[in-house]
């Protein structure tokens, strides 16, 4: 793994410097290492030609921590019987090119994602970056009707829940979504994995994962940090406008570099 640092924005009458934080990975030996130093996939220039990531406010789940809650439990319930059945393909050994899944996955898209931030192009560099190594399908077993995919990084020790794609319809009756990332978390444990990686955690959209799954931690730039209180607050103001760094609007900044002494 190597690291680098793209400077950012500067604000001279505070002294705060930003600069954003990459990893390159250089082997599959270095997943677990990029996950747990709090990176996460890096897919926004697809000029870019080695498996990339970015430093960010991201959330795993300790599985060692996780049990059911009410929530996740209410949710399983609405199904009603009918699981869906889910198969694992190793990535190097799923047809990326098939026209049906392609259809599948960019009409989702289109629905879902804002901004044509998934379109076909973005959505094939994906698929060859050398980052993701699963896919799970998902479908109907009363029908074989053909209900979602998750585009996943697992290895021995960690899974990534990178990407989701489902039929939207759905949503009228029954949250898939929410239904397909709790299954996967559960499948995860089943497997004794220990940590099950959900992406980042920014602004209210992010809240649904911070209070359905219990384990859950979040990387704060230095360490993984359980206070899920704080992440709460950080999260509903995260479209303010900050007028320094948060080590400098700390109250009891001594507090916090003894944690960091003490866990690094």
């Amino acid at each position: 793994m190597k690291i680098f640092k793209s400077e950012y924005l500067n604000d001279y009458s505070s002294y705060t410097f930003s600069y954003a934080e990459y990893a390159i990975k250089e082997s599959d030996n270095d997943i677990s290492g990029i996950y747990n130093k709090g990176f996460l996939p890096y897919t926004g220039k697809t000029e870019v030609n080695y498996p990339l990531f970015y430093l960010a406010r991201s959330l795993r789940i300790d599985l060692s921590k996780f049990m059911d809650s009410s929530e996740n439990r209410r949710v399983n319930r609405k199904l009603n019987g009918a699981v869906p059945e889910i198969v694992r393909y190793d990535l190097k050994d799923f047809d990326i090119k098939d026209k049906k899944f392609i259809d599948f996955c960019m009409k989702y898209a289109n629905e879902r994602f804002s901004g044509n931030a998934m379109n076909p192009e973005r959505f094939e560099y994906i698929l060859n970056s050398g980052i993701a190594t699963d896919i799970f399908e998902f479908t109907n077993p009363e029908n074989d009707h053909l209900t979602g995919y998750v585009l996943a990084i697992v290895n021995d020790e960690i899974f990534h829940y990178w990407f989701s794609f489902y039929d939207t319809e759905y949503l009228e009756s029954f949250p898939l979504g929410k239904w397909m990332m709790w299954r996967m978390i559960k499948w995860s444990q089943e497997n004794k994995l220990k940590y099950i990686y959900l992406g980042t955690g920014y602004g209210t959209k992010s809240l649904y994962k911070i209070r359905d799954f219990k384990g859950l931690e979040y990387f704060d730039g230095n360490l993984w940090n359980s206070d899920i209180k704080l992440l709460k607050t950080l999260c509903k103001s995260d479209k303010e406008n900050k007028e320094k760094d948060l080590f400098k609007l700390m109250e009891y900044p001594n507090m916090y570099l003894k944690t960091i002494i003490s866990k690094t």
